[in-house]
């Protein structure tokens, strides 16, 4: 079971690569509930845990904000250990002259598009929820004592799949285009003649052109082997005569 979970994980983990761009060093934005987590469950050191999730060749940074802060700081003694934890996190400045909720805090920092590439490592089930809805931003949380990617939503699956056939459209409206161009005959003006003399290139021509292929090098026959078959011939004759004389 375990190998199949590490194997899911790393399945979700190339999925944002790939369709997201995620690249290493990892962004982990990790709010007051996950930190707690890690303390009661003993999941330390919380870098190398991370790392061994993502199975990432580097450790991954590690981030809090000061909402994120202020609001283990509000919990009183009861987090008076998670909060000294998170102070050892790298503080990511956040647009808030006011300190907000760790939720709205941590929604407002991945956006629409997730620009910074975070993970968000959260056990607050209304965040995760929210978080789904959201292209391009996984999720971690932790079970009982081990920790989890959630799997891509829908919504972050048909975003990826509707990016990619544009993509393939874009592409494909330009070649049927070109095609039309070609079709129509169109002609280009000669490099040394008036401008007005023009040759017609057949629509296999413009394609290539366009794309950027090049014809195969059409190789000369090598003459050298017939010269000196003809050389040989002569010194044959040469000496020939001379046998004969």
């Amino acid at each position: 079971m375990r190998v199949k979970k590490r194997s899911k994980h790393r399945k979700a983990v190339k999925f944002y690569a790939t369709c997201f761009g995620f690249r290493e060093p990892y962004k982990v934005l990790i709010d007051g509930t996950f930190v707690h987590h890690l303390l009661t469950q003993r999941l330390l050191p919380a870098d190398e845990a991370l790392r061994d999730l993502l199975s990432a060749s580097r450790t991954p940074a590690l981030f809090t904000s000061k909402c994120i802060l202020a609001e283990l700081r509000r919990l009183g003694k009861s987090h008076a250990e998670s909060f000294d934890a998170a102070q050892l996190l790298t503080t990511t400045k956040c647009e808030h002259d006011k300190v907000v909720g760790a939720v709205n805090c941590v929604q407002s920092l991945i956006g629409d598009k997730n620009p910074e590439h975070f993970f968000v490592a959260t056990q607050d089930p209304g965040l995760r929820e929210n978080l789904r809805e959201i292209p391009g931003v996984p999720v971690i949380y932790g079970l009982k004592n081990s920790l989890c990617i959630e799997r891509p939503s829908m919504q972050q699956r048909k975003f990826a799949q509707l990016d990619e056939e544009k993509r393939l459209n874009m592409d494909i409206s330009e070649y049927k285009k070109l095609l039309k161009a070609a079709s129509e005959g169109k002609t280009i003006a000669s490099e040394n003649g008036s401008g007005e003399e023009q040759h017609e290139m057949p629509i296999s021509s413009l394609v290539k052109n366009a794309l950027h292929v090049t014809d195969k090098t059409k190789f000369k026959r090598n003459k050298a082997k017939v010269i000196f078959i003809a050389i040989g011939i002569s010194c044959y004759a040469i000496d020939y005569t001379m046998f004969i004389i």
